[in-house]
């Protein structure tokens, strides 16, 4: 199964895209999609949906997982958030996928084995995790990627689950 995890946010948003093949999962793409600072929100919006619909139909994955977002400082920054995670979750349901939503707890607990592990413990499980020579830069690309590996850990129960409210 190809997965696109999401690392959602106005400035930047992460995204990695994993193979998990049986019990190995193997990096294929990451990045970020960076928009201009001072740019209108809306104008911001339209670029992270364009890059997103692009990504998927580049790397054609599926299953979409994306970072639910939490915090406590800024409510409009949330807000903004919310904003982009949501032009997100509209690409991924467009294009007809799966899609799968994490707590930033679930990804720390089912990557690191820990639910209040730090971001460098997190950099380097996802670094052992691929297999790769050095931690994914930027950071926004390595906790998208931390998304992707938890949904790669719980999609085949969660597809069980489908499978059987089916019958």
């Amino acid at each position: 199964m190809r997965i696109l995890g999401i690392d959602p946010g106005y400035g930047r948003t992460g995204y990695g895209v994993v193979d998990s093949i049986g019990n190995r999962i193997k990096s294929v793409e990451y990045g970020c999609i960076e928009t201009k600072p001072h740019t209108p929100l809306p104008d911001r919006l339209v670029d992270i949906y364009g890059a997103v619909r692009e990504v998927i139909a580049r790397l054609q994955p599926e299953a979409v997982a994306v970072e639910q977002i939490f915090f406590s400082k800024s409510v409009t920054t949330a807000i903004d958030v919310a904003q982009a995670r949501g032009v997100v979750l509209l690409a991924a349901r467009e294009a007809g996928l799966p899609l799968a939503e994490y707590t930033p707890m679930q990804v720390k607990q089912s990557v690191a084995g820990y639910g209040k592990a730090d971001k460098k413990q997190m950099q380097e499980m996802v670094r052992m995790f691929l297999g790769l020579a050095n931690i994914p830069k930027p950071d926004d690309a390595a906790d998208a990627l931390a998304v992707a590996i938890t949904h790669a850990h719980n999609a085949p129960f969660l597809n069980r689950v489908e499978r059987m409210k089916l019958k």
